[in-house]
């Protein structure tokens, strides 16, 4: 009855607070339902993207893995991994079967790059037609789609046309962002004899590999003040979701603050690209004592992990709260201890990640610096961008400390962005020498130039939970 009884009070709260008065320190009252922008403006900048992707990183990748041709075939609501990075914003799902070709026209003329199937994506593809009449007249088309064998016909009628040396398939056992052509659409290209070698020329059939992964991390310096903005926006929300505006000591539980952040997501037109957690640490409780949802108390240390999803582009946040006890202005001093240790971490991440590296030698030399500094605790950073989990190279997982096989080896690409996560286990004297753990993580972005810096900023200091007044809730800010 005492937790129904809260949620009622909290949604009556919420729905009486108007929208304007909620908002973060960063956004003015103008942007509070639109904080990124519009659908409209999204989609132009997204376009803009993707335009530039297309001329400016790919032709350097299909160069650097030498590529004549890349051939991504796929049917609607099967689409390949890298259907999202080389489609515009509008489209949504494939078009029963696009076959996206990309060629190599050698030297400085770029890279030719067809639709069999589907649209032009606002003018980056040609768009290949039937040249069957179209049936419905009234439609005001003169020319068909291609459909079914058809299709496999005109893909092999572009391959023999122009004979490329190398055609890269997504075909890769070691990264999905690699492997996404299907064993059904794969079939039919042999079914059709589409890679028969004919005469003189035998093409290499290669594995997209790094090729399809790059092309889906890499990120253009455009897309950077978007990533900072919602780096920001992340901020604003988990820095409200542990205030007194939010939680309320001993009657609010976790599952509350969760659903609340999932809810201010909705509110501002945004997803996510996982369910947010929230977790609570208590002197003297386990975790299996305190359970899976339990109702946060005074002197609890909260930690969430959150990130909102935008444009096609994702975060990833993991901050640490502390709940006042009555007469407390600060956290107790071995906590702030603690926090300063997994920045010192973080220092230590940020500062080994580098263009040319893989994300083994970066876990590897981090984790010696770690145990010099005496560090107590687990590294598992990865890339973030197009995917949450992105494209690119692990450094570590959490219970693979000395590497990941395959995945740890590829190497780091200027114009990426990675989600520095790790956390540090230390000693509290306040909690009786208790280890608490404070999980850290914050976006940072590797520039064109090799530069690391943070996508926002990352914490240094817990956010606190006051008294549940007006002047408390400002008082966090």
């Amino acid at each position: 009855m005492r937790r129904a009884a809260h949620r009622l009070m909290l949604a009556a709260s919420l729905l009486a607070t108007p929208l304007v008065a909620q908002v973060g320190p960063h956004l003015r009252d103008s942007d509070a339902r639109r904080p990124l922008g519009t659908q409209k403006e999204w989609a132009a900048a997204q376009q803009q993207w993707l335009t530039l992707r297309m001329e400016r990183t790919l032709p350097a990748l299909m160069k650097r893995d030498s590529v004549d041709m890349w051939i991504v075939p796929m049917r609607e609501y099967n689409e390949d991994p890298v259907f999202s990075s080389i489609v515009s914003p509008t489209t949504l799902n494939a078009r029963r079967r696009t076959i996206y070709v990309f060629h190599d026209l050698g030297g400085d003329k770029g890279i030719e790059r067809l639709a069999l199937g589907g649209t032009s994506q606002g003018g980056v593809f040609t768009a290949v037609r039937s040249q069957i009449a179209a049936t419905n007249v009234s439609s005001g088309r003169t020319t068909a789609e291609l459909w079914g064998s058809a299709q496999w016909d005109v893909l092999t009628k572009v391959i023999l046309d122009r004979k490329p040396k190398r055609i890269a398939l997504n075909i890769d056992t070691t990264f999905a962002f690699a492997d996404g052509l299907t064993l059904g659409e794969y079939t039919g290209m042999l079914s059709r004899e589409v890679l028969k070698p004919v005469g003189d020329w035998r093409p290499e059939i290669v594995t997209a590999g790094r090729l399809a992964v790059d092309l889906i991390a890499i990120r253009q310096p455009e897309e950077e003040a978007t990533f900072t903005r919602m780096n920001r926006l992340t901020w604003d929300i988990i820095e409200e979701a542990f205030s007194g505006r939010v939680i309320t000591p001993g009657v609010t539980r976790t599952s509350d603050v969760v659903w609340w952040m999932r809810q201010r997501m909705a509110d501002y037109g945004l997803t996510t690209w996982f369910h947010p957690s929230v977790d609570v640490q208590r002197r003297g409780s386990t975790d299996q004592q305190l359970g899976d949802d339990p109702v946060i108390q005074k002197g609890d240390v909260l930690h969430c992990d959150f990130g909102i999803t935008a444009m096609r582009l994702n975060t990833d946040t993991q901050h640490m709260g502390y709940v006042l006890k009555d007469g407390e202005t600060e956290v107790p001093v071995g906590l702030r201890a603690a926090l300063t240790t997994t920045n010192r971490l973080q220092d230590i991440v940020f500062s080994e990640i580098k263009a040319g590296r893989s994300g083994n030698e970066v876990l590897q030399s981090s984790r010696q610096r770690m145990t010099r500094d005496s560090i107590v605790g687990t590294i598992y950073s990865h890339p973030i961008g197009m995917h949450g989990h992105g494209a690119g190279p692990l450094i570590g997982l959490w219970d693979y400390q000395d590497g990941v096989p395959g995945r740890g080896d590829h190497v780091m690409q200027p114009g990426t962005w990675f989600s520095i996560e790790l956390q540090s286990a230390s000693k509290v004297p306040e909690w009786g020498n208790q280890m608490v753990r404070v999980g850290q993580e914050e976006d940072v972005i590797l520039d064109g130039a090799g530069v690391v810096r943070w996508g926002y900023q990352r914490q240094t200091r817990f956010h606190l939970v006051k008294r549940s007044t007006a002047a408390g809730a400002a008082g966090n800010r």
